[in-house]
């Protein structure tokens, strides 16, 4: 779909007011009980509803709002399984994206009993068990994930494929070269090499989807390590890229120049000043200025694996090192794994880097706060107080000319203190044989494939760029591990299939009390989880706590840095140290 059009997730602002309301009392780490009977549920589940039902909440008695505890900045008061189908998010303040944020593969309800079994020991890293339309049947290590149509798929779109398979292949030649060699090879591949457009174009076999740019390449800086603590450094570097060089040489027909963080398609995304522009002369004299030591060599890291964001890896790296050297900096080039990249990088663990961000949603948190707001991961070391402090108003004002300004300020003082270089907001492709129907390039990455026909098969086989890195997706980050979730986990609510409209899911509603900080949902009735296990408000509780608390028996993860959801919901209960 055309991205053309801003997007302003303000559906609820006719019934929410901008009052805040306290939130209850102290924390606690523990869940609560009480017995409520359960609604009547559909024929097929009515012999399981009619048991009497146990719901938990967590943390059992209420965060107080107006008295946080210490080094609590989410915005999660409580959550209540108030029936066997009704959930309840208390907040501490409204918040514009809550639905978007729902949506979220992170957020993907898992079952209580399945995670208790399988967190302790990590094995829901390597196996599923969701209620989306395809199981987990395999997963063989460097080679591919099996995935089977779910027979009792609760959902209107029953899955066309009875097998998906996932392989990949790290680089976009060998990609296209298996499309080429037919669908017992693939049937489908993401990001085609930009030079390949028109040929797949040309190929009559063959058909590419369009991707549009709703992503942002960046180069970033640990502003806690030297040299790159000095902000008059950064500035001058700033100045110092040719962002427009980068972006002609690399990416494809539709990229633009990243004048600011957030694509300009989102509402409040390029508010406020423009990114400096490209002056060597004056990025040297401010490096001067700043009594830059020039005879160090300085390390630069990136990982080799294609993204959306990203589609030359290496070449972008060798490009920002030539223009480093034109002002007079040598960089040594690190190539990293990509399994751990991302969790080393959130770590703070690199002092300049490139990465980027494919957007998850359609709204300035997905991007801003993710990355510069209070539950930001450490890749650019401290946050900047000014910025999360706009960041959070932000996120709860109803009034979108007062929201638009806030986010002015931000943008400009991201500007200010250049904890990174936006460089490029890249468009991508996807590629597939001609004769699947239903295939997409959705701008947030969230392909559904059980809507797609490959031809007269039974088989759909699609090629990404790298080997998943887990299915337990609450800790993932990775885009090609969250487009396996998405096909085995429902979230409550999820987005229109090739869209950005945000529409229910597995809750049939999810409605806010006029001032914007409690949520109600309520479920569908006679889901099974892939286990034959029955779908119920405890199981959503359990989802969403487990994540929030980082001191939750079950907070276990892949790697344990569960990014997204204080990125989402503006930080852990219990944080660790920093």
């Amino acid at each position: 779909m055309s991205r053309t059009k801003r997007w302003s997730p303000l559906a609820f602002i006719g019934v929410v007011g901008i009052v805040f309301s306290a939130c209850g009392t102290a924390a606690s780490p523990t869940p609560s009980a009480s017995t409520a009977a359960s609604a009547p549920a559909a024929s097929e589940s009515a012999a399981v509803s009619s048991a009497p039902f146990t719901g938990t909440s967590y943390p059992d008695t209420a965060v107080d709002c107006a008295k946080k505890p210490t080094g609590y900045t989410g915005e999660f008061s409580q959550i209540k399984a108030v029936d066997r189908y009704t959930v309840e998010f208390d907040l501490c303040a409204p918040d514009v994206a809550f639905l978007a944020k729902l949506a979220f593969a992170t957020n993907g309800i898992q079952d209580s009993d399945w995670l208790a079994k399988h967190a302790p020991d990590k094995s829901y890293v390597k196996t599923a068990n969701g209620t989306g339309p395809y199981k987990f049947q395999e997963w063989v290590s460097g080679d591919h994930i099996t995935l089977v149509a779910n027979p009792d798929y609760w959902g209107k779109d029953k899955p066309i494929a009875q097998t998906l398979i996932f392989k990949w292949a790290d680089t976009a030649e060998k990609r296209l070269q298996d499309l080429e060699a037919g669908p017992t090879t693939a049937d489908g591949i993401d990001n085609v090499a930009p030079d390949d457009f028109a040929s797949v174009e040309a190929n009559s076999a063959l058909q590419l989807i369009k991707r549009d740019a709703f992503t942002i390449l960046y180069l970033g800086f640990n502003v806690d390590k030297a040299p790159w603590n000095n902000e008059k450094v950064r500035q001058a570097i700033a100045m110092g890229i040719d962002r427009k060089r980068i972006n002609d040489t690399f990416n494809p027909p539709g990229s633009t120049v990243a004048d600011y963080f957030t694509p300009c398609n989102v509402a409040g995304g390029c508010e406020g000043d423009p990114w400096y522009s490209y002056d060597k002369a004056a990025a040297i004299k401010g490096l001067k200025d700043a009594n830059f030591d020039f005879s160090k060599t300085y390390d630069l890291y990136f990982r080799p694996k294609v993204r959306g964001y990203f589609p030359n890896p290496p070449g972008v790296a060798q490009d920002i090192q030539a223009q480093f050297k034109d002002l007079g900096i040598d960089l040594k080039v690190h190539t990293e794994d990509n399994a751990t990249y991302l969790g080393n990088s959130s770590k703070g663990q690199y002092s300049l880097f490139l990465l980027g961000w494919g957007g998850d949603y359609p709204d300035m948190t997905d991007f801003v706060d993710y990355h510069f707001g209070t539950g930001a991961n450490g890749a650019f070391g401290k946050k900047f107080d000014d910025i999360t402090a706009l960041l959070t108003q932000g996120a709860s004002e109803l009034d979108a000319t007062k929201r638009l300004d806030i986010y002015k300020q931000a943008n400009n003082l991201i500007r200010e203190h250049v904890p990174m270089i936006p460089l490029n907001h890249a468009a991508s492709a996807t590629a597939y044989q001609a004769d699947v129907t239903g295939a997409q390039a959705s701008p947030l990455g969230n392909d559904a494939f059980w809507v797609v026909k490959p031809g007269d098969r039974t088989q759909l086989i699609f090629e990404q760029n790298a080997e998943t890195s887990g299915l337990y997706c609450g800790d993932e980050s990775d885009g090609d591990s969250l487009r396996n979730c998405e096909q085995i986990y429902d979230p409550l609510y999820t987005y229109a299939i090739g869209k950005t409209d945000v529409i229910p899911n597995l809750a049939t509603e999810c409605k806010p009390n006029t001032d914007g900080t409690k949520w109600t949902c309520t479920l569908q009735q006679g889901v099974k989880f892939h286990d034959g296990a029955d779908l119920d408000a405890n199981d959503v509780v359990t989802t969403f706590a487990v994540q929030w608390d980082a001191k939750h028996a079950l907070h276990v993860g892949n790697l344990g840095t569960f990014d997204y959801f204080p990125a989402l919901f503006g930080g852990f209960l219990n944080p660790p140290a920093s």
